[in-house]
């Protein structure tokens, strides 16, 4: 729900605990201790409710540092609005944490990404970028968002998106991280979402933005949020990132007993 350019939770109470109590308990039981939090460029965490992939969010994110500005890409579930959508200034809330837009890095995004539009009406309902805003509350509170939701796969538009990230960092001077909201392969046995994860991981393992898509859609790989990761590894490479690991990885069934039909959720951080 949006109020203005206010962007109340749509999904607390669904895919997180609704009150600002229950959600805190919740994020500090899934985040562990942080001995030494990295600088990071990147990460690929999940967005699944947090009984299914809250672990593995919070071992991704308990992983790095959370810096100043906070780039948000994920998957437009609801195919509402633009299908290239940032929101360009305003605030994002849950039960426990309020988020200021970067308004001036959107303003940047804006004038340099051709594809990308300000528009509300795509973040509306989706819950692939509020489900990581509790996390970057608990870890940053002062940390400022670029959300960005994605509805197409073309990789023209996508090589934009990333381009235009790097080059509004390049000019702000921003300490920045970017989040590739997704989740894996959907509702295949064990097995099967095992091997189709394995080789979208290593793809990204090897920082291979164009061989991730070519495995997502040779494969028929459910990944959701592909052109996220997609355009968060090919901006992190441009602003300097060198390598990728593989923090946690997981499915569905090993929370269920179910492994006829399981989604699968890994966690990684580009450095």
């Amino acid at each position: 729900m949006e109020t203005g350019k206010t962007r109340h939770a749509a999904v607390a109470g669904q895919f997180y605990p609704g009150s600002e109590r229950a959600l805190r308990n919740e994020v500090e039981r899934l985040l562990p201790s942080r001995s030494s939090p990295q600088r990071a460029w990147g990460v690929v965490a999940p967005h699944a409710g947090y009984m299914y992939s809250g672990a593995t969010a919070g071992k991704t994110f308990a992983a790095v540092r959370v810096p100043e500005t906070v780039v948000l890409i994920g998957p437009n579930h609801h195919g509402l609005g633009e299908p290239f959508a940032v929101w360009g200034e305003g605030r994002w809330l849950t039960p426990m944490t309020e988020h200021e837009v970067d308004d001036e890095f959107t303003l940047e995004l804006l004038q340099s990404a051709a594809p990308l539009r300000d528009d509300h009406v795509a973040h509306s309902r989706d819950h692939c970028l509020e489900v990581e805003l509790p996390f970057l509350g608990k870890l940053n509170p002062h940390s400022r968002i670029v959300p960005i939701i994605l509805g197409s796969h073309h990789r023209g538009a996508l090589d934009e998106i990333a381009r235009g990230i790097a080059a509004a960092q390049g000019r702000l001077k921003r300490d920045l991280l970017i989040i590739a909201s997704s989740d894996m392969n959907h509702f295949e046995p064990q097995k099967v979402s095992e091997r189709k994860d394995r080789l979208a991981i290593d793809r990204m393992l090897e920082m291979d933005e164009r061989g991730l898509m070519d495995v997502v859609e040779a494969h028929d790989i459910s990944m959701c949020g592909a052109a996220a990761a997609y355009v968060m590894l090919k901006a992190a490479k441009a602003l300097g990132a060198r390598e990728a690991a593989l923090v946690d990885y997981r499915t569905s069934g090993d929370v269920t007993g179910d492994y006829d039909s399981v989604v699968g959720y890994a966690g990684l951080v580009v450095a």
